[in-house]
């Protein structure tokens, strides 16, 4: 390890004022972002987070710094206060100083977790704040730098105030001894140049040790530019406001250990000490374990026994008659559930749906790759047979990823809140958490920032802006836009406003709720993840749904339908007019009045399918089968639309072109699609019975090829050519089907999914073919105040 880490860092998590990434997209997924880049390309082997009042970033830093052999430092730059914390009426309120915060172990870590959400919770006034006592309380484990120049002891020393400074640096050593260091900067501010003597004055008195550290907002010197920018767009200002926040000099960079031994040339101790620090941190994050809360089943029974007792008693209320495919079926995946310690995960999920369910709440019949297991269909968590719409388990639980399942309903908008409230009071209201999203500067959004910051005309920036596609980027749209490239080929200005926004582009700009994530612990959340307060109030975790599930903690997808209260309305108005009983979960599947609706693209209202896009393909295909109408979800959309497959499934089902199979097992697999390839499953299955995979085997070549993992495919071919070439298949004809399995497979769909949202799409249009007024009011009441869809739904 050189002898300087850079122990004080801000990243794009403190908000539109640092602009470091940790990680950046790329067509292969994330790579590691600038700053992890830069601190490698220095030889720097350890680095810390410290972003503003926020955790976060941590978890994708210390991931990031893992693949690049960096030793992640987690900790934060807090907001102290002058009193107490969740004291808002007092006068020094809004007084805060900065300090300093590193974990030094797993106690450490849990601590600054416990302290972070503090600040949110009990201590939020404009900005997360902690007080002394909280300070005291959640010390054990942390590290202390006394923070720059807007850190108590710096601020009382400039405005000379030196004994001051003394006696409160005092209480932060008798808290943390040898764990408390006095921060030194020198970002060519005359303010910090005046400090420094003074702050080693004070280190000398108290017999403190001195640290170096930057205040890094960005990674390369020359992106000083950019971090203004993004400041000013963060504080709503312009380029040439005298009186904006900004950072004055161009020094807040991740300098390079031999530029930060030059600035500190006359303390070289306080380059050494950095060392000493990153030496003493040593947290490990946990990735393997699983953090499910408690279900306790009655009787004393343990998860599995009750789960199994569960499904036996499903398996007689959905099979009269239990064939032996069906048995085979529930007991592997059973025996799977059982080896990866999900029974308990499974019964939660039972539980919250028996709420709703017995309380009258519409359950959608499931989204997702859930609807492939059987378990889940007897205990009712889903309302699709996997066996009758050979759905695969495989496709939604591979004992080879060691991850919780993931099983996202779909309730009623206005009854969500009501299933959530019944999971707080169950497992507790400080266990259970919605959870943050981050919001990004979008490349139409940014070009608007960039243009008004900088002074340019409204609407030029605007005009600018839309010549951008929706959800394309800056670098896309002037590759494939040539108005757009042209503007910027003729107008420096123009090309400039470009080549800021792009570099803005993508960058975290503020956080918000996820609109349907939700976690649950086994106990106290912050005893797992720190959380923090929503802006329109409630609480949040402070990370991201997938790096909840990476940690091993239970994350939930409560999503609100309005479709569903829609089926519900109606059902209630054919009851109260007509007098009939509908169970909207039995109706006959092969009601000729809803096929002929379909076939006309008739389906304003109908649930997935009311685009004029899908009206189009609908009356050209004229389903007749439910399967159909499951194929025209997974068909309609750009992979398979552009590679002309909705053309050839609509010639092949009306008999314009020929059916083929290369190969005669395929007809069993193909024969509902008319032969081509549509579902990731039929990929799975075609692997399983020419090739001999396992279906988990054969998930990983289904993965393999949606996201064309070119290194795992070619392993794959060769596995899968060897099993064919056992199973008698020519090795011509084997290669012949894998090309076509990899052409279809990065276009193929999620058959569970297309399946489970079939059976909304199809309920919906039953009632409007059978019941028209009661829909039709039941959908209008659905859209007041909507007026371009009342008016479109009327007309």
């Amino acid at each position: 390890m050189k002898d300087f880490v850079h122990l004080h860092v801000h990243t794009e998590y403190s908000h539109l004022d640092g602009i470091s990434r940790i990680v950046k997209a790329s067509s292969f997924g994330t790579q590691p972002g600038d700053l992890i880049e830069k601190c490698s390309e220095d030889g720097m082997h350890a680095l810390a987070i410290t972003d503003h009042g926020n955790l976060f970033g941590i978890v994708e830093f210390y991931l990031t710094c893992r693949e690049k052999n960096i030793k992640p430092i987690i900790g934060c730059e807090f907001y102290l206060s002058e009193g107490s914390a969740s004291d808002i009426k007092s006068p020094k309120a809004k007084e805060v100083s900065h300090i300093t915060i590193l974990a030094k172990n797993e106690i450490g870590y849990k601590n600054l977790i416990k302290l972070n959400s503090y600040s949110w919770i009990k201590g939020f006034y404009y900005r997360p704040r902690i007080d002394m006592d909280a300070l005291e309380k959640f010390s054990d484990g942390l590290i202390v730098l006394s923070g720059c120049i807007k850190g108590k002891v710096a601020s009382l020393i400039l405005k000379d105030r030196f004994e001051e400074a003394i006696t409160f640096a005092k209480k932060l050593k008798e808290i943390f001894a040898e764990d408390f260091y006095i921060e030194v900067m020198d970002n060519d501010l005359p303010e910090q140049k005046k400090a420094i003597p003074q702050l080693c004055e004070l280190a000398r008195r108290l017999d403190l040790k001195v640290v170096a550290t930057n205040d890094v907002h960005y990674s390369y010197k020359e992106d000083a530019f950019l971090q203004d920018v993004a400041l000013a767009i963060g504080t709503r200002a312009k380029l040439d406001d005298p009186n904006r926040l900004k950072l004055s000099t161009q020094e807040f960079y991740l300098k390079s250990p031999e530029e930060m031994e030059r600035v500190f040339a006359e303390i070289p101790q306080a380059i050494k000490n950095t060392k000493e620090i990153a030496e003493k941190c040593n947290v490990s994050m946990e990735f393997e374990n699983l953090y499910l809360p408690a279900f306790n089943p009655p009787d004393g029974k343990d998860a599995f026994q009750y789960l199994k007792e569960l499904c036996n008693k499903g398996l007689k209320e959905k099979y009269p008659r239990v064939t032996k495919e069906v048995k085979e079926r529930l007991e592997k995946e059973l025996s799977v559930i059982k080896k990866m310690g999900f029974s308990s995960y499974f019964l939660i999920v039972w539980d919250f749906i028996n709420y709703a369910k017995t309380n009258g709440i519409y359950v959608g019949p499931g989204r997702g790759s859930g609807a492939g297991s059987i378990v889940a269909y007897l205990l009712n968590i889903t309302g699709v047979d996997p066996i009758k719409y050979g759905l695969l388990f495989e496709r939604f639980l591979n004992p080879g990823r060691i991850t919780l399942p993931d099983l996202d309903i779909d309730f009623e908008d206005i009854y969500r809140d009501r299933v959530i409230d019944y999971v707080k009071h169950k497992y507790g209201e400080n266990a259970v958490s919605q959870i943050i999203t981050f919001n990004t500067l979008g490349a139409r959004g940014a070009v608007r920032d960039v243009g008004r910051v900088m002074g340019r005309s409204v609407s030029e920036c605007d005009r600018i802006a839309k010549m951008i596609p929706m959800h394309m980027s800056i670098d896309d749209a002037l590759t494939q836009i040539p108005e757009l490239k042209k503007e910027a080929e003729k107008n420096p200005k123009i090309k400039e406003l470009l080549d800021i926004a792009k570099k803005l582009e993508g960058l975290k700009r503020h956080y918000g709720v996820h609109a349907a994530g939700v976690v649950i612990t086994p106990g106290e959340i912050t005893d797992f993840i720190p959380i923090a307060k929503a802006r329109k109030g409630g609480v949040i975790s402070q990370f991201e749904g997938d790096y909840l599930i990476k940690l091993g903690l239970l994350k939930m997808d409560f999503l609100g339908l309005k479709t569903l209260t829609v089926i519900r309305h109606t059902v209630e108005m054919i009851k109260e007019s007509r007098g009939i009983s509908i169970d909207i979960e039995k109706i006959p599947l092969d009601d000729k009045k809803t096929f002929d609706l379909l076939g006309r693209g008739e389906t304003f209202g109908v649930f997935q399918v009311e685009s004029s896009g899908m009206q189009d393909i609908l009356r050209k295909m004229k389903p007749t089968v439910f399967t159909d109408l499951a194929a025209v979800l997974a068909l309609y959309r750009p992979g398979p639309l552009n590679a002309g497959m909705v053309e050839e499934f609509i010639e092949r089902k009306h008999g314009k072109k020929k059916i083929e199979y290369l190969h005669p097992a395929l007809e069993d697999i193909l024969e509902e699609t008319y032969g081509i390839i549509l579902y990731q499953e039929q990929v799975m299955m075609i692997a399983q019975k020419l090739a001999g995979f396992s279906l988990i085997q054969a998930d990983i070549l289904r993965k393999a090829m949606g996201k064309k993992i070119l290194s795992e495919m070619e392993a794959q071919r060769e596995a899968f050519i060897k099993g064919c070439d056992k199973n008698g298949v020519d090795e011509n004809l084997a290669e012949k089907i894998f090309e076509l399995l990899a052409h279809f497979g990065a276009y193929g769909f999620n058959k569970s999914h297309s399946t489970a949202y079939a059976f909304i799409s199809y309920q919906t249009a039953y009632l409007k073919a059978n019941y028209p007024t009661e829909f039709m009011t039941a959908l209008l009441n659905s859209v007041i105040g909507d007026e371009d869809k009342t008016h479109k739904y009327i007309l």
